[in-house]
């Protein structure tokens, strides 16, 4: 991190480790969302980094392969955590962290939700299509009648809970969360 040039061996190594704690600190938080530990240093390093960064910066500083920092950019960005940026003089791409960590939230479990939601949406509407085909097909059968009743129910519940989880991504992705929970200012 360039801004500590120019300081005293003794604030460089002050500001470092307070800056390390929170880094993993950042790390070990994200790991628990399913994103790995490098990678939430990854985030945690740039974040404290003062401006855009490029990959070979990043795989000195860090010491990876440009290869896995080239995969944690990668993840970081469709996570929408960090943003790509132009850079005069430079042919490099440049990376910078996006510092709205409430933005940051809203867009990581937006896009891992939805992404949910909707495999378990389409499995629910085919086995509901299925149950109701059944019903036909078993209409005289009154026990297996009874078994595919409560099923459906059960889809069903399964389905009105999965909209509910849309109008919380939607609330998230339009940042309509923010009137109910206030950020701090």
């Amino acid at each position: 991190m360039n801004d500590l040039v120019g300081l005293a061996p003794e604030q460089v190594e002050r500001i470092s480790k307070a800056r390390e704690r929170v880094i993993d600190s950042i790390g070990k938080n994200m790991d628990l969302y399913g994103i790995t530990l490098s990678i939430g240093h990854l985030y945690g390093y740039m974040y404290f980094n003062q401006g855009p960064v490029t990959l070979d910066e990043l795989s000195r500083t860090m010491g990876m392969s440009k290869t896995s920092m080239s995969t944690g950019v990668r993840t970081l960005l469709d996570l929408k955590m960090i943003d790509k940026v132009w850079g005069k003089g430079t042919r490099k791409d440049l990376f910078e962290v996006v510092p709205d960590w409430h933005q940051n939230f809203s867009d990581y479990f937006s896009i891992k939700w939805r992404k949910a939601v909707e495999g378990n949406m389409s499995a629910l509407s085919k086995s509901l299509n299925e149950i109701k085909q059944m019903k036909s097909d078993y209409a005289d059968e009154l026990e297996v009648e009874q078994l595919l009743n409560t099923d459906e129910v059960k889809i069903e519940e399964a389905i009105k809970y999965y909209r509910w989880l849309l109008k919380l991504i939607e609330a998230l992705e339009t940042g309509k969360i923010f009137e109910l929970i206030p950020k701090e200012s």
